[in-house]
């Protein structure tokens, strides 16, 4: 059986620290100090076990969208080193997630979803999203995957 991702993201933790790599380190301290706080505010839900693999993925999904947003900002005012940081932290943390989907992936599983669950127009949108992320957690871009269901049911 594969390792879980938490204990996955702790050794990659050990590692830095033995090798010494100050930028691999900090963000896999950002990493765990995000799965923390979603441990916690899991806690009122139930035993105090951690939160799933599917929920890091998502803890994950978030930490890689803001900083692709701040790469962005920076690029815009010219601030490229910090840009290149936010960079190095989106490589470390896309290590510990899935293969991502390509392009003709997200359509033949929109396709798919779309035909499950019989949707038929803008008001299903919603239902399949949901249902994608559902299936797909970090393994796809929803923001691509939600292009393609408006297409699709438009």
């Amino acid at each position: 059986m594969a390792q879980s991702l938490r204990v996955e993201i702790g050794e990659a933790l050990k590692e830095a620290l033995k090798s010494q790599n100050k930028n691999r380190l900090s963000t896999l301290r950002l990493i765990q100090a995000a799965i923390k706080d979603r441990d916690i505010a899991a806690r009122t839900e139930g035993p105090d076990s951690g939160v799933s693999d599917d929920a890091i993925l998502e803890v994950l999904s978030k930490m890689i969208k803001q900083r692709r947003d701040s790469v962005t900002l920076y690029e815009q005012g010219g601030r490229m080193e910090l840009a290149e940081k936010e960079n190095e932290e989106i490589a470390v943390i896309e290590g510990f997630m899935p293969k991502q989907m390509s392009d003709d992936e997200i359509r033949a599983v929109v396709d798919a979803v779309i035909g499950e669950l019989g949707a038929t127009g803008l008001k299903d949108m919603g239902k399949v999203m949901a249902e994608l992320k559902k299936r797909h957690a970090g393994e796809m871009d929803f923001a691509k995957a939600g292009g393609a269901v408006k297409a699709k049911l438009a």
